[in-house]
């Protein structure tokens, strides 16, 4: 989903969609809106104040990001990411594959929560697929450790080991540690993943 998309999606969503629960543990599809851009407005020189907040614990940062914004009435959250369209800060790094990776896998995580999946792009999901195997903050490289992951609906895979294969944005979910993807995938490995992922 491009940016100003992500904002169209927004807009689209009923009073009563924003305070169900996301794919995220104890997060709702307001909440992880709001973590995908919260970073944006800090830029480079908050950064440091964010993670001293959060006592150097990214999950407690996460969580202070996104308390700094718990009063804004849904609408100021669809300006807010209106006015995050274009990465700035943290989630520019790395030529923008945190802001592509971290947004992807959470726009899945309020999609897959209210039923409303999309087709991904293969220029966006694979590049997301590689980065979130890197990535320092997500679950997915150990997730992955010493199994094959193979793509049923792209050309691509990646690692050795026993075989973990379904559709891209399974295996994406899958090991970005979302359980809700395992019953998408098959092969010898599946079950090594799935005792990692639960």
């Amino acid at each position: 989903m491009s940016a100003p998309a992500c904002t169209s999606f927004c807009r689209g969503l009923a009073p009563d969609e924003w305070a169900r629960p996301s794919l995220c543990d104890d997060w709702s599809v307001r909440e992880v809106a709001i973590h995908i851009v919260s970073y944006d407005d800090l830029g480079w020189s908050g950064l440091p104040m964010a993670f001293l907040r959060g006592g150097l614990r990214v999950d407690s940062v996460n969580a202070w990001a996104v308390a700094r914004h718990a009063d804004l009435s849904n609408d100021e959250v669809i300006e807010l990411v209106r006015r995050c369209e274009t990465p700035r800060g943290l989630t520019s790094a790395m030529h923008g594959a945190i802001a592509l990776t971290d947004g992807l896998i959470h726009q899945q995580d309020i999609r897959r929560a209210l039923g409303r999946p999309r087709e991904i792009p293969a220029e966006r999901l694979l590049p997301a697929l590689d980065f979130a195997l890197k990535a320092p903050t997500l679950p997915a490289k150990r997730n992955a450790r010493g199994l094959r992951l193979v793509a049923t609906d792209h050309d691509w895979s990646r690692g050795t080991g026993d075989e973990v294969a379904g559709p891209a944005e399974s295996l994406l979910m899958a090991i970005a540690g979302r359980p809700v993807a395992l019953d998408e995938l098959s092969g010898p490995g599946l079950a090594t993943l799935a005792d990692r992922v639960s």
